[in-house]
C-alpha cells in the first residue's frame, strides 16, 4: 500500500513557496499530476540541513554531507515521471541518499527497496520516513552495484549514482515490462537513460543531459 505522509505542511509560507516550485516544475515539461502532488506534499526542507532550508524549495540540487546531494526537484520529477508511465508496485532505488527521492516514490508505489553504501545516511533516512509514516520502504546498507537479486525481479529500478555503463547484474532484475531510469557516463558527459525490458530484450532511450555523482562500489 502507498504511503500517506503524516506531515505535508508548516504553514501557508512553506505551501505557497511549494506550490511556486511545482509552478516552475509544470514550465519545464512535468506533467503527471501524481508526481506533482507527491512532491507538493512533501517537506523538502527536513531533507536538507537547517542552514540551507531557506533552499529548501528551489529547483537546485543541495549537498547532504559525505560528499552527496539532494538532487535537483526537476530531475527527481522527471525520473520519477518516467517510471510512472509503467505503473510499478514494486521498485528497488539505488542511492537512498537523503531519502527525499525515497519520500516522493513512496506516495506512488506499493512497495520500495532502498539500497544506500554511506550507513550515515541510511540512518538518517528512516529517521525521516518513520517521522513522516512512510511504512512501505525497506531501508538497506549496501552495495548498489550488483541490485538486490534476492528481492528481484524488480517493476522498476531507479539510480541517484551514474555508473560508466548499465550494470548487466541491474538489468537482469528487471521484470519483463519493467523499466529502469538511471544517469549514465562519467564526470565530463552523463545522460538520463531508460532501459525497458521486453520478451525480446532491452531497449535503451537517452532522455538528457545530467548531473550525479558517480556509482562507487563498496560500503562506508
Amino acid at each position: 500500500m502507498v504511503s500517506k505522509l503524516k506531515i505535508s505542511g508548516s504553514g501557508m509560507t512553506s505551501m505557497r513557496t511549494r506550490s511556486r516550485l511545482i509552478d516552475r516544475l509544470k514550465e519545464q515539461g512535468i506533467a503527471n499530476e501524481q508526481v506533482l502532488e507527491a512532491i507538493l506534499a512533501t517537506p523538502r526542507h527536513i531533507f536538507i540541513d537547517e542552514a540551507l532550508s531557506h533552499k529548501a524549495y528551489e529547483d537546485t540540487a543541495l549537498p547532504i554531507g559525505h560528499n552527496q546531494t539532494i538532487s535537483q526537484p526537476y530531475i527527481v520529477a522527471r525520473m520519477t515521471e518516467l517510471l510512472m508511465e509503467i505503473a510499478p508496485k514494486k521498485v528497488l532505488e539505488l542511492g537512498t541518499g537523503s531519502g527525499y527521492q525515497t519520500a516522493i516514490l513512496a506516495q506512488l508505489v506499493e512497495q520500495i527497496f532502498s539500497i544506500e553504501r554511506i550507513k550515515p545516511l541510511v540512518i538518517k533516512a528512516q529517521q525521516r520516513s518513520k517521522v513522516l509514516g512512510i511504512n512501505n520502504v525497506r531501508f538497506f546498507h549496501s552495495d548498489g552495484n550488483t541490485g538486490y537479486a534476492e528481492q528481484g525481479p524488480f517493476d522498476a529500478i531507479l539510480s541517484a549514482a551514474a555508473p560508466l555503463d548499465v550494470p548487466q547484474d541491474l538489468k537482469l532484475q528487471l521484470a519483463i515490462g519493467g523499466r529502469m531510469v538511471l544517469p549514465v557516463g562519467d564526470e565530463n558527459l552523463q545522460y538520463l537513460v531508460q532501459i525497458d525490458r521486453t520478451r525480446e530484450g532491452f531497449i535503451e532511450t537517452k532522455i538528457e543531459v545530467v548531473n550525479f555523482v558517480p556509482m562507487l562500489a563498496g560500503t562506508l
